[in-house]
């Protein structure tokens, strides 16, 4: 690898156009840091409850600093994306993450093998749960490039989730289907969180190898070998629990499952949120429209967006899988969040909440028509649609 770049790509204008964010996306790198930051904290006040430093950090201090810096809304030049794309520096931010991320395991299942009690335990789990729930956004934007190293990052980033499917469902079924009821990973309107995760998991790993059932037989290779992405992701994550196992004892075995759970259900608190009530509408042909910025639901919240590699620009990712993070762009026709995903994580949590904030915001984005959303059909006459289509939910 060459090393990064640090020469300004130039504006049109013939002056340096500069992102003032460029140094400020280091900071994503305290997220695999947690398990550190706990210990440290514990050890200085003495008090024990800091081994949930992790979900205190995310739903609290990250929330808040959104709330202090609020959104920024600037885009860069078109004229200088390509160049901005190649510079190396923004890929370091990301490569990064993942030996901080195995130090910050190894670490935590020495303390658990140590022995702890058990709220700290389990508080010290919810903390590795978060460093692996970013590690799957860290996986997300590295598994939609094309170098091969980046894609091999991206199926180690995550093993420690047991999510490697992830790798495959995401980047050919969520972004065919996206906003679609045929999506597992697009929530419907009126669908809680708690409904929505049970639908998402099971039918992201049935969608995930039918698609590689279908990639290898299309190849003409077995589907039970070492060429199935999906059996060699989990693979993987059986390598790392067993090693970790072997070495630090079967004692950890359940924070590394619990940890692991936590992952999970950090990322599939975002996918509900990103796509919740949006819809495609269906050509003249049968198939779905484009996908367009206003299938997704946005945020500029500044804080949130450093820490997740500007994962909420999720309409330009969608428009562009292989755009890189540093290049989204903000679209105005974009329907926004009313907060980051820190705020909007702990929001999906509480339905009742939820609904009351976001509800009527995707109503007001189909113009009061709750028909032309992604809606669930149980709850159609809920908002007034009594022809709801069956396959809708």
């Amino acid at each position: 690898m060459t090393a990064p770049s640090t020469t300004p790509p130039a504006s049109p204008s013939g002056l340096p156009w500069r992102d003032r964010k460029r140094y400020a996306w280091l900071l994503g790198l305290a997220v695999p840091t947690l398990p550190f930051q706990a210990a440290a904290l514990v050890d200085v006040s003495d008090w024990p409850v800091l081994w949930w430093w992790g979900p205190f950090f995310a739903f609290v201090i990250i929330p808040l600093l959104d709330a202090l810096i609020g959104p920024d809304q600037a885009n860069p030049p078109d004229e200088v994306i390509p160049e901005l794309e190649e510079d190396r520096y923004y890929r370091w931010c990301t490569y990064l993450y993942l030996p901080l991320q195995y130090a910050g395991l190894l670490y935590a299942c020495r303390l658990w093998a140590e022995g702890m009690s058990v709220p700290g335990a389990l508080g010290l789990a919810a903390t590795v749960g978060v460093v692996a729930g970013v590690a799957i956004n860290t996986a997300h934007e590295l598994g939609h490039k094309r170098e091969t190293v980046e894609r091999r990052l991206a199926r180690l980033a995550l093993a420690q989730s047991a999510y490697g499917h992830f790798y495959v469902e995401h980047n050919h079924g969520h972004h065919i289907r996206v906003a679609t009821p045929e999506d597992p990973a697009s929530s419907r309107l009126g669908e809680s969180l708690w409904a929505f995760l049970p639908r998402t998991v099971a039918g992201s790993v049935r969608s995930a190898w039918r698609l590689e059932t279908r990639r290898l037989t299309r190849r003409r290779h077995r589907i039970w070998s070492h060429r199935n992405d999906v059996l060699t992701a989990w693979g993987l994550t059986a390598l790392v629990f067993t090693t970790l196992a072997a070495v630090f004892g079967p004692v950890v075995l359940p924070y590394l499952f619990a940890q692991a759970a936590y992952g999970i259900l950090l990322l599939e608190t975002v996918n509900y949120l990103e796509h919740y009530g949006l819809s495609r509408d269906r050509r003249p042909d049968g198939r779905y429209e484009r996908v367009a910025p206003r299938h997704s639901w946005n945020s500029n919240n500044t804080t949130s967006n450093i820490f997740l590699y500007q994962l909420q620009r999720h309409s330009d990712h969608h428009a562009n899988p292989l755009r890189r993070y540093q290049t989204l762009r903000h679209f105005d026709e974009a329907p926004q969040l009313p907060s980051g995903y820190a705020s909007m994580i702990v929001l999906a949590w509480v339905t009742p909440l939820w609904r009351r904030v976001m509800d009527p915001k995707v109503l007001a984005h189909y113009d009061g028509d709750a028909g032309r959303a992604n809606l669930l059909h149980r709850r159609a006459s809920r908002y007034g649609v009594q022809d709801a289509p069956t396959h809708a939910g």
